[in-house]
């Protein structure tokens, strides 16, 4: 899912600042970057230290194409305004991923406006430690973004929603259920 996700293309410089111990750590620091030849950008320490700009910089130094992060760290660096991002050249930014929870439509915008200055694909990435890659996401360029979703199925990948009380599946805009993956 890596290529695909992130719309990867040779000499991209991809930075996941997960922990390489965590699933997302060893399939997207380590293994989705290196099977597609691209190179992969380490970090290990905290975006706040010794400064809010850490990462910025870390995209102005390495040149940094595609950049994956959890919803959490964006909020947290939201907090400290638009300053130390607009403090950087991020111009070398194409595709900003999120991880590990649902990102809300306020840290999104936050994102896409202000980190990719609205020339970046934000690709949300839905996934869990079972599944081993993405399974609902957009594609950069592919498929639409929208703030706070994580969109389409992958393909390949049938989801449905299912009553929580009786199992059935359920069709139409605006319900609630479960979330399933029928196929593969």
């Amino acid at each position: 899912t890596c290529k695909n996700s992130f719309g990867l293309k040779d000499g991209d410089v991809f930075a996941c600042v997960a922990d390489a111990g965590w699933i997302t750590g060893h399939s997207y620091i380590v293994y989705g970057p290196l099977l597609n030849g691209v190179t992969s950008f380490m970090f290990e320490s905290t975006p706040m230290y010794p400064d809010e700009g850490r990462y910025w910089d870390c995209v102005e130094r390495h040149k940094i194409n595609v950049f994956y992060t959890a919803p959490t760290a964006i909020r947290s660096l939201m907090r400290f305004g638009d300053e130390a991002p607009n403090k950087y050249d991020l111009s070398s930014l194409r595709v900003l991923g999120t991880v590990g929870e649902p990102i809300n439509p306020e840290a999104w915008r936050w994102y896409y406006e202000v980190v990719g200055r609205e020339k970046c694909s934000v690709v949300d990435t839905y996934w869990q430690t079972e599944t081993g890659g993405h399974v609902i996401t957009n594609y950069p360029g592919v498929t639409p973004m929208k703030p706070g979703s994580c969109t389409l199925p992958c393909f390949g990948i049938d989801a449905v929603v299912l009553d929580s009380q009786t199992g059935k599946e359920i069709e139409g805009n605006d319900v609630e259920g479960v979330l399933a993956i029928k196929q593969p």
